[in-house]
């Protein structure tokens, strides 16, 4: 199944492929977004350099990115070139296939559940979507926060229109990110523990409904800031505010603060590791307890 319109690809695109077989001339290879049509690479648009081994530089099997150079869609060759393509060239290519790999899979489903062949939906939806918002991707992620914007113009039986955005919202509703900063609050004065309660209290007040922030105590002076949201940027920016204003409270009542780790988002295991930090401390905190109570005994 192509993903796109046309047939065939313009001469400077890139595009993903995928090695078929190497020759003496080249390699053989289909394009994954046209429909598996076949391309060649010739052994000159191979690298820059010398080649040594063909088998170091391309390996049936493996994806590509390339860039076309002919097209000849009469007799359906398409030559292409893999050392023209830059390092930015392929982020770019990777990116647009993979979104245009979840649009089909979309498309493929939506087909599955409603006895309609792939290019029927495309024509009625992902197509027309491309050619509106640049990649149709773009505009299934808008949906879900605004379908009408998005479909409102189309016209899309009921019944496509169900299966459609409730896949949408499975595969492309974002997944909250845990974003967390780790940071040292002191303060020697008089005012002590209480101008540290005030500093941290402000630093949550800077919350807001898409980025809730907490800040929790794992032993003294070292607390965690932390918010779930699913703009990873918005977060990290928010909680860089939070901790700003922490410190100007602190320092304004004598105190001082250390951030010990910026904000980030953190994966399952710093999670856990802050959990087994978090479970130790208040051990050791229940033992020296149990000690103080003995030596009163």
């Amino acid at each position: 199944m192509r993903y796109y319109r046309p047939k065939f690809p313009e001469p400077d695109e890139l595009v993903m492929v995928q090695v078929k077989q190497i020759q003496e001339m080249g390699a053989y290879v289909k394009l994954l977004e046209y429909d598996n049509i076949e391309g060649m690479i010739l052994l000159s648009e191979l690298s820059r350099r010398r080649i040594r081994s063909i088998q170091k530089l391309i390996r049936v099997g493996r994806n590509e990115v390339v860039v076309v150079m002919r097209v000849d869609k009469e007799k359906g060759y398409i030559d292409l070139s893999k050392r023209r393509v830059s390092a930015e060239d392929v982020i770019k290519c990777e990116e647009r296939y993979n979104k245009s790999k979840t649009v089909s899979s979309i498309v493929r489903h939506v087909s599955e559940k409603t006895d309609m062949d792939m290019e029927t939906i495309n024509e009625m939806i992902a197509w027309p979507l491309f050619e509106k918002y640049g990649h149709a991707f773009d505009a299934f992620k808008l949906s879900i926060s605004e379908p009408d914007t998005v479909f409102g113009d189309l016209n899309i039986p009921e019944n496509v229109m169900t299966h459609l955005t409730s896949n949408i919202a499975r595969r492309l509703t974002p997944q909250p990110v845990k974003v967390r900063a780790d940071i040292e609050a002191t303060c020697f004065s008089y005012s002590g523990i209480d101008a540290i309660r005030n500093a941290l209290k402000l630093g949550e007040s800077i919350s807001t409904e898409s980025v809730p922030i907490k800040i929790k105590l794992v032993a003294p002076p070292l607390y965690v800031v932390v918010s779930n949201a699913t703009d990873k940027q918005g977060a990290i920016e928010l909680l860089e505010t939070a901790i700003e204003r922490i410190g100007e409270s602190l320092k304004k009542d004598g105190g001082e603060l250390v951030v010990k780790m910026k904000p980030k988002a953190v994966s399952e295991t710093d999670d856990l590791e802050l959990a087994a930090l978090m479970e130790r401390v208040a051990r050791e905190n229940k033992e020296v307890s149990g000690d103080e109570d003995s030596d009163a005994d």
